[in-house]
């Protein structure tokens, strides 16, 4: 198989939809599977919504959304996927629920068919390897928002074939996208290098070095970065990036890629983030699992700019209102054997 004419979308959340949209735009049917009908009522009219926003800047014309449009095939129902050329999984980065998909996935899919994650750091020969097609199983990265960014990584297992990653070039081209091929490893290349820098500065705002603002002013004037990294952690959302970095630590067996506590700890207070409503996998009644529904989480800017509590109005400037080190240390004066004790432990840890 030299070309994909239908692609199967796995999830109709923020990847999932900006995905179909791109594939729909290039004139490739896009079949998007979710658990729901709500899920997928929400993802084409994100869709629908992006796609009339593109018209008033005259990127697209008013024929050329509705012919986008009318490539969006939303479905509850796996077997719609069986002539699919080409299927991304775009669900959670949770391996028990990528698999749970993939093997799905593997039974319905045709013979030929090429399958994809679009996984941000779960290993891709260990995800082909749950398939009877390892050598047409394939990483697909992209990244969001899908319709606006330029890159796709590509992943390559240990059993993806050349072919395989062909083929996936290829199609990532027919998207507009730069595809960049790299091998597997935890993180990949991306987020091997940008999360681990989003982790650091977490660290430096826990230590009371700067300002959650002032560290991100730093980073985007110092180093002309468009974003500062804890703003980026907002959109990207503080679970997520919890996630990446656990894969990092257990994966690697190296402590520099420790979660920060403080990253931790505002996950465990449901402090998640200011973007969009990510994927995410609960389990339904009959224990399949649901990929791409968006959930209502608790919000927090690190950026300082707006935190809400799971359930509670917003409030300005979490991190703001947290005491500095400085402040903990006036309140909490300790003898300099107590500060000796204190920095063996942290250098053991």
């Amino acid at each position: 198989m030299s070309t994909v004419r239908t692609v199967g979308v796995i999830g109709a959340g923020t990847m999932g939809n900006g995905i179909a949209q791109a594939c729909a735009v290039s004139g490739i049917r896009a079949v998007m599977v979710d658990v729901s009908d709500a899920a997928l009522e929400k993802g084409r009219a994100t869709i629908a919504g992006s796609l009339e926003r593109l018209v008033k800047k005259e990127k697209l014309t008013v024929a050329q959304r509705d012919t986008a449009l009318a490539h969006v095939h939303p479905s509850t129902r796996y077997h719609d996927l069986a002539d699919a050329d080409l299927i991304i999984e775009a669900a959670t980065e949770n391996p028990a629920i990528k698999v749970e998909i993939l093997r799905k996935v593997d039974e319905i899919a045709k013979n030929d068919a090429v399958v994809a994650s679009n996984t941000s750091s779960i290993s891709i020969t260990q995800l082909a390897a749950v398939t009877q097609r390892g050598d047409r199983f394939i990483g697909m990265h992209f990244f969001n928002p899908v319709p606006m960014m330029a890159l796709v990584e590509l992943i390559r297992g240990l059993q993806t074939s050349d072919a395989t990653v062909a083929l996936a070039e290829g199609f990532a081209k027919r998207l507009g996208k730069t595809p960049i091929v790299v091998k597997n490893s935890p993180g990949f290349v991306v987020n091997r290098i940008l999360c681990p820098m989003i982790n650091e500065a977490i660290f430096a705002l826990q230590d009371g070095l700067a300002s959650a603002q002032a560290i991100d002013d730093g980073m985007k004037l110092g180093c002309n970065h468009p974003i500062g990294p804890l703003a980026l952690a907002d959109m990207i959302g503080l679970d997520v990036m919890l996630a990446v970095m656990e894969v990092f630590y257990r994966d690697f067996a190296d402590p520099k890629y420790r979660p920060a506590p403080l990253l931790r700890e505002m996950v465990a207070a449901g402090w998640l983030g200011v973007g969009p409503a990510r994927e995410v996998g609960p389990q339904t009644g009959t224990g399949s699992p649901t990929a791409g529904v968006g959930r209502t989480p608790g919000r927090a800017r690190i950026a300082g700019r707006a935190v809400c509590r799971a359930g509670a109005p917003c409030a300005p400037g979490a991190f703001r209102a947290l005491p500095t080190a400085s402040a903990r240390r006036r309140r909490r004066p300790r003898s300099s054997r107590a500060r000796g004790t204190a920095g063996r432990r942290r250098a053991a840890a």
